[in-house]
Formats: structure tokens, C-alpha cells, sequence
């Protein structure tokens, strides 16, 4: 097997262990437009790896961190709700983002590759950026996941029993825009947040439990991951496209078995 695809299928695997479990907090706390807020701040980390002349993957992590935090601080007010205050930052950074790569000179920039994923494009460095933080991220999210769940079940229950909501609530975001300074090179920084969502959604229709949950959330990742990249490879389809097109169609497809199931229950 040729070292690209290896790297390729590897990347895959790495960005779905993490992204399952974390997912699931994700669709449970309704951050799904936080994310995408994040993702579109990546390019902007791109064009600073490239001016600073550093690994593009750290000067992504170093910009999602800074909105991150800049989300943190920018959701104490009352001024402006947060659902349009996610939706100003994310459209702003992404043209910035944008202007960003546009102005550098001398350096080739590939934003189909950015902005739509070139899995085949993984090094060895890339990989050991994938694996290091999916290791951070499950660790974390194993260690604290009894704490999350008591946030995210009942908040207002969970503060009463001394469980740090709003600290809980910033690792959560920390993690997710760890999580996906690395996936970029996977999907591509506009589809993301598919790969974060789309399996523990799916994964919601079956499981039974929050832990259930998690680990089909994996399965369906891989599953999705699979077979959108061997069937990009066939077909000679854009891989991170592709990925999120099988994630989709697994998803509607469990939508329509459980709605089938339902209504002959209820027949």
C-alpha cells in the first residue's frame, strides 16, 4: 500500500476516535454553529503558518484558540445575541481568512485543498499532530465525561452539586477547536464539523445511553469515513466531500428506518 493512502486511512481513523465521543457532547449542548464559527477561523491560522513561515497545523490551532477564547469572553454579553454573534465571527474570519491568503506573495496557496480537505496530501508530521491531539481529546474527554454529562443533562442541578459549568463548558470548547485544527486536512475547514456531528447524530437514532452513544458515534464515523473515501477513490471524487456525502446518506438512512419503525409501532 502506497504511503499516501496509508497516511490517508490513518488520518482517518485517528480524527474519528476523538471526534465521536466529543460529537456527542457537541449535538447534545447544541454547538454545532460554534463549530462551524471555529472552522471557518482556520484558514486565517493557514495564512499566519504561512507568513510566520511555521507548521501550518499549529498556526491553525493558535488562531481557533484565540476565537475560542475571544467566544468566551464575547458570550458574557447582553448586547448582541449569541447565535448572531457566532454567525458575524464565523462569516468574518473566513474573509479574512480569505484576504489573508490572497495577499501573501510568493507562496502558492491551495484553497480547494483548505477549504474542501486533500487527505492525500497527510505527512508523517500531519500525523503525528492527528494523533497526539485525538489522544489529548479522549483522554480529557474519559477523565471529565461523568462531569459533562452532569452539565449537559441538568445544568442548574450540576451547579448546585458544585460541578464547574462554565469551566466544563470552556474545555468542551477547547477540545472541539483542537479537534478541528487537525481534521482540516481530512474534510476540509467548510465541511468539518460534518465529521463531528453527522456520526452522533446518527448514532443518537440507536443508541440507549450516553456511552452507547459515544462508541457508535465512532462506529458511524468510521463506517462514513470508509466508505466516502474508498468510494472517492473509485469514482475519482473529492475525498472530504465524499466522506460527508456517506456520513449524510448513513444518517438519512437510519432517519428513515427509525421513522418506519416508529410508525408501524404506532400502527
Amino acid at each position: 500500500m502506497d504511503n499516501f493512502i496509508l497516511y490517508a486511512l490513518l488520518a482517518g481513523l485517528g480524527i474519528v476516535l476523538s471526534a465521536g465521543p466529543l460529537g456527542c457532547f457537541i449535538v447534545w449542548r447544541q454547538m454545532a454553529f460554534f463549530g462551524d464559527t471555529v472552522a471557518h477561523a482556520a484558514l486565517l491560522g493557514v495564512a499566519l503558518g504561512l507568513l510566520l513561515d511555521m507548521d501550518v497545523t499549529l498556526g491553525v490551532i493558535i488562531i481557533t484558540a484565540l476565537v475560542t477564547l475571544a467566544l468566551i469572553v464575547l458570550g458574557n454579553q447582553r448586547l448582541i445575541a449569541t447565535d448572531t454573534l457566532l454567525g458575524i465571527l464565523a462569516h468574518a474570519m473566513l474573509a479574512f481568512g480569505l484576504i489573508a491568503a490572497a495577499l501573501l506573495t510568493g507562496v502558492r496557496v491551495d484553497l480547494m485543498g483548505y477549504l474542501f480537505g486533500d487527505i492525500l496530501a497527510i505527512s508523517r508530521t500531519d500525523l503525528y499532530w492527528i494523533y497526539a491531539i485525538s489522544a489529548l481529546v479522549l483522554a480529557v474527554t474519559g477523565f471529565l465525561w461523568k462531569r459533562f454529562l452532569m452539565a449537559t443533562i441538568h445544568e442548574e442541578l450540576a451547579m448546585a452539586e458544585g460541578v464547574p459549568v462554565r469551566d466544563l463548558k470552556i474545555v468542551l470548547m477547547i477540545l472541539t477547536a483542537l479537534t478541528i485544527a487537525t481534521a482540516m486536512k481530512v474534510v476540509g475547514i467548510l465541511l468539518i464539523t460534518a465529521m463531528l456531528i453527522i456520526p452522533a447524530a446518527t448514532a443518537r437514532l440507536f443508541a440507549r445511553s450516553p456511552e452507547q452513544m459515544a462508541a457508535l458515534a465512532i462506529v458511524a464515523g468510521l463506517a462514513g469515513f470508509l466508505g466516502g473515501f474508498g468510494g472517492a477513490f473509485v469514482l475519482d471524487l473529492p475525498a472530504g466531500p465524499a466522506i460527508v456525502a456517506t456520513l449524510t446518506l448513513m444518517f438519512l438512512t437510519g432517519f428513515g428506518a427509525m421513522g418506519i419503525l416508529q410508525g408501524y409501532k404506532n400502527t
